[in-house]
């Protein structure tokens, strides 16, 4: 009894499949791209399919713009509410400061007016002085003056008259028309009797140092009509600004 036995068929060996580009354009794993600006097909991916009408894209677009404008809207808002809250802050301090000032003023004026006796009487105090100030600003110590005089005159002299001239606070006193001749404030003429014949420049010279002296001239020197008596000086003496007493000028530190 003979078996038939049925061969295996034979075994196809198998192909490698191609890496490169097939016939479809595809690169195996990769999509196949499409001219440029176009989605890329996907081979084997989810199917989907935009079906929306462009206009409900344009306008989810325009909502989004919408949104960000009201949002620049609303921080802009919020910027300007910041700045006027700042500025009234501000005000308000302001308003406050101005209050404080006029209650301080308010009070000082009060306090003020408790010692208006006394400013009165300082503002009269002041304008005393005032006066005095020009009153006395030519004002000469005729007393020590006349006395200097006298210790300046030489042995056996003796004053018999004196003439003053001066300046006062309304009128200046007038110069002289000789340009050479120094400014004065004051003039003293004396008469002055001596038993023999005084030293006229001895004396001039010795009056020098008397305040206020800018120049002195004898104008005459004369001898009495009798053997017994004595000689008579005719004598000017002019005085600047330097003679005045300043008594009630302002005091300096």
């Amino acid at each position: 009894m003979t078996e038939t036995i049925d061969a295996a068929p034979a075994t196809r060996p198998m192909r490698r499949r191609k890496t490169g580009p097939s016939a479809s354009g595809t690169v195996e794993g990769r999509p196949r791209r499409g001219p440029r600006g176009t989605q890329p097909l996907v081979i084997g991916g989810v199917p989907r399919v935009d079906l929306l009408p462009p206009e409900v894209h344009v306008h989810r677009r325009q909502r989004g713009n919408v949104r960000r404008a009201w949002a620049g809207v609303v921080l802009v808002a919020l910027v300007a509410g910041i700045g006027a809250g700042a500025a009234s802050l501000a005000r308000s301090a302001a308003a406050d400061d101005l209050a404080t000032a006029q209650a301080e003023t308010l009070s000082l004026q009060q306090q003020q007016q408790q010692f208006r006796d006394v400013r009165t009487t300082e503002s009269a105090s002041a304008l005393l002085r005032s006066a005095q100030m020009v009153g006395g600003a030519t004002e000469i110590d005729w007393s020590a003056t006349l006395a200097a005089i006298d210790d300046r005159l030489p042995d056996g002299v003796v004053i018999t008259a004196v003439t003053i001239d001066s300046a006062t606070a309304e009128d200046p006193y007038a110069q002289s028309d000789d340009p050479l001749q120094p400014q004065r404030v004051a003039t003293l003429t004396l008469d002055a009797t001596s038993a023999t014949l005084p030293s006229v420049p001895a004396w001039i010279s010795a009056l020098r140092d008397l305040r206020g002296f800018t120049d002195a001239t004898a104008n005459s020197v004369t001898k009495g009509n009798t053997a017994g008596d004595g000689y008579t000086v005719n004598m000017t003496i002019h005085l600047d600004e330097k003679a005045y007493d300043d008594r009630y000028a302002e005091k300096k530190d």
